[in-house]
């Protein structure tokens, strides 16, 4: 697997963001051996078959990366922030995801796809 980036080493810059069982880590900050058992999901476990997650397919809609280095860690965690289903506002989605940087600055298409996926991912969750 090839999505998840190295980044900083040092959890600050959120290129490595992944979801254990469901809830978003830096991969940097932990050692495999220590969730033995657990369920791990990368920007590729994400899709299914050939349909991009909700999430995916709304960066793409609103061109929310430029180099792309921190698309898959976003996208976790933004993932990740539709479970925890605390962020309603366009500030909390921005203090709920301060812990991914982003160098090209394309913060704003970002936040257009988060804002314009969670009412999705809310109502998949409430079916599922």
């Amino acid at each position: 697997l090839t999505g998840t980036k190295k980044g900083c080493d040092h959890g600050q810059c959120g290129a490595c963001t992944v979801l254990l069982d469901g809830r978003r880590i830096n991969s940097c900050l932990t050692l495999a051996v220590m969730h033995d058992g657990a369920s791990l999901t990368t920007i590729e476990g994400l899709a299914s078959d050939a349909t991009l997650h909700p999430l995916q397919a709304a960066f793409v809609k609103h061109d929310a990366f430029q180099c792309g280095y921190c698309t898959p860690g976003q996208i976790c965690s933004a993932a990740g922030l539709a479970a925890e289903n605390r962020a309603s506002s366009r500030d909390e989605i921005r203090e709920h995801m301060s812990g991914n940087l982003c160098r090209c600055g394309a913060y704003p298409n970002i936040l257009a796809a988060i804002e314009d996926a969670l009412p999705t991912l809310r109502g998949q969750e409430r079916t599922q």
